[in-house]
Protein backbone atom coordinates (compact mmCIF):
# COMPACT_ATOMS: atom_id res chain seq x y z
CA UNK A 1 0.00 0.00 0.00
CA UNK A 2 0.73 3.74 -0.74
CA UNK A 3 -0.18 6.90 0.54
CA UNK A 4 -0.63 9.75 -1.46
CA UNK A 5 -1.37 13.45 0.34
CA UNK A 6 -2.88 15.88 -1.86
CA UNK A 7 -3.95 19.51 -1.42
CA UNK A 8 -5.27 22.50 -3.21
CA UNK A 9 -6.42 26.23 -2.78
CA UNK A 10 -4.97 27.88 -0.88
CA UNK A 11 -5.47 31.37 -1.97
CA UNK A 12 -2.19 33.10 -0.05
CA UNK A 13 -3.51 31.84 3.11
CA UNK A 14 -0.20 31.03 4.63
CA UNK A 15 -1.53 30.00 8.10
CA UNK A 16 -3.49 27.84 7.05
CA UNK A 17 -0.70 25.79 4.74
CA UNK A 18 1.42 26.17 7.14
CA UNK A 19 -1.02 24.00 9.45
CA UNK A 20 -1.65 21.64 6.49
CA UNK A 21 2.30 21.10 5.94
CA UNK A 22 2.25 20.08 9.50
CA UNK A 23 -0.22 17.67 9.76
CA UNK A 24 0.81 15.97 6.29
CA UNK A 25 4.73 15.29 7.70
CA UNK A 26 3.06 14.20 10.98
CA UNK A 27 1.71 11.47 8.81
CA UNK A 28 4.81 10.94 6.76
CA UNK A 29 3.33 9.74 3.22
CA UNK A 30 5.04 7.93 0.22
CA UNK A 31 4.38 11.09 -2.20
CA UNK A 32 2.62 14.97 -1.62
CA UNK A 33 1.50 16.90 -4.66
CA UNK A 34 -0.37 20.55 -4.63
CA UNK A 35 -3.17 21.32 -7.51
CA UNK A 36 -3.04 24.58 -7.95
CA UNK A 37 -4.63 28.14 -6.88
CA UNK A 38 -1.88 28.96 -4.39
CA UNK A 39 -2.83 32.80 -4.78
CA UNK A 40 -5.50 34.85 -4.62
CA UNK A 41 -7.91 36.44 -2.06
CA UNK A 42 -5.37 35.80 1.03
CA UNK A 43 -2.66 38.46 2.11
CA UNK A 44 0.44 36.06 1.79
CA UNK A 45 0.74 34.90 -1.99
CA UNK A 46 4.76 35.85 -2.11
CA UNK A 47 4.76 33.59 1.25
CA UNK A 48 2.19 30.77 0.02
CA UNK A 49 4.24 30.28 -3.10
CA UNK A 50 7.84 30.74 -1.22
CA UNK A 51 7.04 28.03 0.82
CA UNK A 52 5.72 26.00 -1.47
CA UNK A 53 8.94 26.41 -3.50
CA UNK A 54 11.12 25.91 -0.37
CA UNK A 55 9.09 22.23 0.32
CA UNK A 56 10.11 21.39 -3.28
CA UNK A 57 6.32 20.38 -3.73
CA UNK A 58 5.35 19.34 -6.45
CA UNK A 59 2.38 21.57 -8.21
CA UNK A 60 0.20 22.17 -10.73
CA UNK A 61 -1.04 25.49 -11.88
CA UNK A 62 -4.56 26.35 -10.86
CA UNK A 63 -6.55 29.01 -12.95
CA UNK A 64 -5.51 32.15 -10.45
CA UNK A 65 -2.40 31.47 -10.79
CA UNK A 66 -2.51 31.61 -14.17
CA UNK A 67 -4.39 34.52 -14.15
CA UNK A 68 -1.54 36.26 -11.53
CA UNK A 69 1.49 34.89 -13.35
CA UNK A 70 0.54 35.73 -16.98
CA UNK A 71 -1.15 39.53 -15.84
CA UNK A 72 -4.11 37.95 -17.45
CA UNK A 73 -7.50 40.78 -17.52
CA UNK A 74 -9.48 37.90 -15.29
CA UNK A 75 -8.62 34.76 -13.20
CA UNK A 76 -11.24 32.13 -14.86
CA UNK A 77 -13.55 31.74 -11.54
CA UNK A 78 -16.76 32.18 -13.41
CA UNK A 79 -18.45 35.01 -11.51
CA UNK A 80 -22.19 35.37 -12.15
CA UNK A 81 -22.83 37.92 -9.43
CA UNK A 82 -22.06 41.34 -10.05
CA UNK A 83 -21.14 42.10 -6.78
CA UNK A 84 -18.39 39.01 -7.01
CA UNK A 85 -17.33 40.09 -9.91
CA UNK A 86 -16.27 43.19 -8.60
CA UNK A 87 -14.39 41.74 -5.16
CA UNK A 88 -13.02 39.54 -7.72
CA UNK A 89 -11.56 41.89 -9.99
CA UNK A 90 -9.71 43.47 -7.05
CA UNK A 91 -8.34 40.55 -5.37
CA UNK A 92 -6.68 39.46 -8.94
CA UNK A 93 -5.40 43.40 -9.29
CA UNK A 94 -3.75 43.42 -5.48
CA UNK A 95 -2.59 40.10 -5.81
CA UNK A 96 -0.89 41.37 -9.49
CA UNK A 97 0.60 44.15 -8.31
CA UNK A 98 1.79 42.32 -4.67
CA UNK A 99 3.45 38.67 -6.52
CA UNK A 100 7.18 39.25 -7.30
CA UNK A 101 8.72 39.35 -10.61
CA UNK A 102 10.11 35.96 -10.07
CA UNK A 103 7.40 34.47 -8.39
CA UNK A 104 5.16 35.05 -11.22
CA UNK A 105 7.87 33.61 -13.58
CA UNK A 106 7.47 30.41 -11.28
CA UNK A 107 3.50 30.89 -11.54
CA UNK A 108 3.80 30.51 -15.16
CA UNK A 109 6.09 27.66 -15.63
CA UNK A 110 4.08 24.92 -13.47
CA UNK A 111 2.70 22.31 -15.37
CA UNK A 112 -1.25 22.36 -16.17
CA UNK A 113 -1.72 18.82 -15.45
CA UNK A 114 0.75 15.91 -13.62
CA UNK A 115 1.10 12.23 -13.88
CA UNK A 116 2.49 9.51 -12.37
CA UNK A 117 2.32 5.78 -11.08
CA UNK A 118 1.92 4.95 -7.52
CA UNK A 119 1.24 1.29 -6.43
CA UNK A 120 0.41 0.06 -9.61
CA UNK A 121 -1.99 3.08 -10.18
CA UNK A 122 -1.84 6.13 -13.03
CA UNK A 123 -2.43 9.28 -11.09
CA UNK A 124 -3.67 12.47 -12.89
CA UNK A 125 -3.25 15.67 -11.21
CA UNK A 126 -5.45 18.10 -12.26
CA UNK A 127 -6.93 21.73 -11.30
CA UNK A 128 -10.40 22.17 -12.77
CA UNK A 129 -10.89 18.82 -14.84
CA UNK A 130 -8.98 16.88 -17.50
CA UNK A 131 -10.49 19.30 -20.13
CA UNK A 132 -9.89 22.83 -18.93
CA UNK A 133 -7.97 24.45 -15.80
CA UNK A 134 -11.13 26.13 -14.96
CA UNK A 135 -14.01 23.20 -14.96
CA UNK A 136 -15.76 22.77 -12.12
CA UNK A 137 -16.45 18.92 -11.32
CA UNK A 138 -19.11 19.05 -8.31
CA UNK A 139 -19.99 16.01 -6.92
CA UNK A 140 -23.29 15.57 -8.15
CA UNK A 141 -22.22 15.56 -11.80
CA UNK A 142 -23.59 12.99 -13.44
CA UNK A 143 -22.00 9.65 -14.24
CA UNK A 144 -22.41 9.54 -18.30
CA UNK A 145 -20.59 13.37 -18.35
CA UNK A 146 -18.01 12.16 -15.89
CA UNK A 147 -17.97 8.73 -17.85
CA UNK A 148 -16.98 10.41 -21.51
CA UNK A 149 -14.72 13.00 -19.92
CA UNK A 150 -12.48 10.41 -18.70
CA UNK A 151 -12.60 7.92 -21.84
CA UNK A 152 -9.61 9.52 -23.09
CA UNK A 153 -8.05 10.49 -19.78
CA UNK A 154 -5.87 7.55 -19.25
CA UNK A 155 -5.95 7.09 -15.72
CA UNK A 156 -7.34 5.48 -12.72
CA UNK A 157 -6.95 8.00 -10.19
CA UNK A 158 -7.94 11.65 -11.31
CA UNK A 159 -7.22 13.90 -8.35
CA UNK A 160 -8.36 17.49 -9.27
CA UNK A 161 -9.70 21.09 -6.55
CA UNK A 162 -11.33 24.23 -7.89
CA UNK A 163 -14.43 23.86 -6.41
CA UNK A 164 -13.54 23.50 -2.79
CA UNK A 165 -15.63 21.30 -1.94
CA UNK A 166 -13.95 17.30 -1.10
CA UNK A 167 -15.76 13.99 -2.29
CA UNK A 168 -14.84 10.66 -3.44
CA UNK A 169 -16.58 9.15 -6.15
CA UNK A 170 -15.96 6.00 -8.67
CA UNK A 171 -17.12 6.29 -12.23
CA UNK A 172 -16.29 2.81 -13.85
CA UNK A 173 -12.30 1.45 -12.97
CA UNK A 174 -11.72 5.40 -12.50
CA UNK A 175 -12.19 7.04 -8.96
CA UNK A 176 -12.26 11.29 -9.21
CA UNK A 177 -11.41 12.44 -6.01
CA UNK A 178 -11.86 15.81 -5.13
CA UNK A 179 -9.22 17.16 -2.40
CA UNK A 180 -11.06 20.10 -1.56
CA UNK A 181 -9.84 23.56 -0.01
CA UNK A 182 -6.41 24.10 2.30
CA UNK A 183 -7.26 28.08 2.47
CA UNK A 184 -10.61 29.14 1.50
CA UNK A 185 -13.68 26.80 2.83
CA UNK A 186 -16.89 26.48 1.38
CA UNK A 187 -18.49 24.23 4.00
CA UNK A 188 -19.25 25.99 6.73
CA UNK A 189 -16.24 24.83 8.76
CA UNK A 190 -13.33 27.33 9.41
CA UNK A 191 -10.76 24.61 9.42
CA UNK A 192 -8.84 23.70 6.03
CA UNK A 193 -8.81 20.58 4.42
CA UNK A 194 -7.01 18.45 2.26
CA UNK A 195 -7.21 14.42 0.60
CA UNK A 196 -5.09 11.52 2.00
CA UNK A 197 -5.46 8.71 -0.09
CA UNK A 198 -4.74 5.32 0.40
CA UNK A 199 -3.72 3.09 -2.12
CA UNK A 200 -3.35 -0.60 -2.72
CA UNK A 201 -5.68 -3.00 -4.52
CA UNK A 202 -8.42 -0.44 -3.51
CA UNK A 203 -8.30 3.08 -3.23
CA UNK A 204 -9.64 4.66 0.26
CA UNK A 205 -9.45 8.76 0.39
CA UNK A 206 -9.92 10.33 3.53
CA UNK A 207 -10.15 14.26 4.34
CA UNK A 208 -8.27 15.35 7.58
CA UNK A 209 -9.34 18.67 8.39
CA UNK A 210 -7.10 21.31 10.38
CA UNK A 211 -7.31 23.84 12.56
CA UNK A 212 -5.41 26.93 11.89
CA UNK A 213 -5.73 30.36 13.03
CA UNK A 214 -8.12 31.90 10.47
CA UNK A 215 -8.31 35.30 12.97
CA UNK A 216 -4.61 36.06 12.57
CA UNK A 217 -5.39 34.87 8.99
CA UNK A 218 -8.28 36.96 8.70
CA UNK A 219 -6.95 40.10 10.19
CA UNK A 220 -4.15 40.17 7.81
CA UNK A 221 -6.56 40.41 4.70
CA UNK A 222 -8.05 43.66 7.03
CA UNK A 223 -4.95 44.96 6.84
CA UNK A 224 -4.73 45.33 3.01
CA UNK A 225 -7.07 46.18 0.17
CA UNK A 226 -8.20 43.49 -0.21
CA UNK A 227 -11.96 43.17 0.19
CA UNK A 228 -13.25 42.98 4.20
CA UNK A 229 -15.80 40.22 3.09
CA UNK A 230 -12.93 37.93 2.20
CA UNK A 231 -11.71 38.38 6.13
CA UNK A 232 -15.33 37.49 7.21
CA UNK A 233 -15.46 34.02 4.83
CA UNK A 234 -12.42 32.65 6.78
CA UNK A 235 -14.33 33.52 10.17
CA UNK A 236 -17.26 31.60 8.94
CA UNK A 237 -15.58 28.78 7.21
CA UNK A 238 -18.03 29.92 4.15
CA UNK A 239 -18.55 32.60 1.31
Amino acid sequence: MAVLAAFSDIHANKHALDAVLEDIQRRSPDQVVCLGDLVGYGAFPNDVIETIRAASTPSIMGNYDEGVGFDRGECGCAYANPVDIERGDRSLRWTQRVVTSENKAWLRALPREKRFDIAGKRVLCVHGSPRRINEYLYEDRPERSLERMFESAEADLILCGHTHLPYHRRIGDVHLINVGTAGRPRYADTRACYALIEISDSVRATFPRITYDFEAAAQAIEATELPREFAAALRLGRY
